[in-house]
């Protein structure tokens, strides 16, 4: 089994190129994260649901070329992965359009085969997930899926929680998606949220105001993500401020949370205090924000610490 295991939805990504036509690629945000962290060298699974098609099979392909374990991937005949679109304005600022809603992701732990998924996580040294996990499941699948991050807990593993709050995929039910994020924040021991997303579903005033919210749930570990402002780092009971070493002017901001989450993570994995590894997260994401499209290639990526 994976040491790390990450959950959600990897999609057909088209994003618009600098003489106005689309490449194609794919992405997701927890997938993204799960790249980064194999090429770090951490042993990673991507847990999520595709189809039977040609893309579908490209993701795998993808994700077996970057060296995921693809173990955890339930494949439903006759569908489709989802489809996202990303335009980007003249400071690297992205806008997603989605085409999602039957995507098989949306229902992995209510297909046949959920229970060895369930496995793969159950048995895993960390289970990541993100806001976006969450969004895509009924309430069924949130139940089954919250009840394995209770059993991962009991063996000992890491439940790695990205906010990552995006309004329309909880459809503009605030009150939901508040409801959820704090079942969610109740089972993780370690939260990585990014304070605008913070700001926009709680309304936190700072982000010492998150990390005070968030460890009320008992999360003992907490890396606020504020872009070019720094990170706030809050573990065995102090809160450090850690800046960015070395800011950048962004060609695509896309995949800069999941590629600091990766780079955190993996340095956690490997021993590194917090405060070095939010340093190793800079590192990597002021990279990856360097290039267009969540995935860089693996040439961009070359050099980038691993502390």
């Amino acid at each position: 089994m994976a040491k790390v295991v990450s959950v959600g939805e990897v999609m057909v990504e088209l994003a618009r190129g600098n003489d106005g036509r689309y490449g194609q690629s794919f992405g997701g945000d927890t997938f993204n994260t799960a790249v980064y962290l194999a090429r770090a060298g951490i042993e990673t699974a991507y847990a999520t649901a595709l189809g039977d098609d040609v893309f579908s099979a490209q993701i795998v392909d993808l994700a077996r070329s970057e060296n995921l374990s693809t173990g955890a991937i339930v494949e439903v005949k006759g569908r489709v992965p989802g489809l996202y679109l990303i335009t980007t304005d003249d400071k690297g600022e992205r806008t997603f359009h989605y085409w999602r809603d039957s995507a098989p992701a949306r229902s992995l732990f209510e297909l046949e085969g959920w229970q060895d998924v369930a496995e793969h996580l159950v048995a895993a040294q960390a289970v990541y997930f993100s806001g976006i996990t969450l969004s895509l499941y009924s309430n069924a699948g949130l139940g089954r899926f919250l009840a394995m991050l209770e059993l991962a807990g009991e063996r000992g593993a890491w439940r790695v929680f990205d906010g990552n709050f995006r309004p329309r995929g909880w459809g503009g039910d605030l009150a939901r998606a508040r409801m959820v994020f704090s079942e969610a924040l109740k089972r993780a021991s370690m939260a990585l949220p990014t304070f605008e997303d913070e700001v926009m579903l709680w309304g936190d005033a700072s982000p010492e105001a998150t990390i005070a919210r968030i460890t009320t749930y008992g999360v003992k570990e907490v890396v606020v993500k504020n872009g070019p402002g720094g990170a706030y780092v809050h573990a065995e009971g102090q809160t450090v401020f850690v800046p960015v070493e070395r800011e950048v002017q962004p060609v695509d901001t896309t995949g800069a949370g999941d590629s600091f989450n990766a780079g955190y993570l993996a340095a956690r994995l490997k021993g590194a205090t917090p405060v070095d590894a939010a340093r190793a997260g800079h590192a990597l994401a002021g990279r990856v924000i360097m290039h267009r499209g969540a995935i860089i290639p693996r040439a961009a990526h070359e050099g980038v610490a691993s502390h």
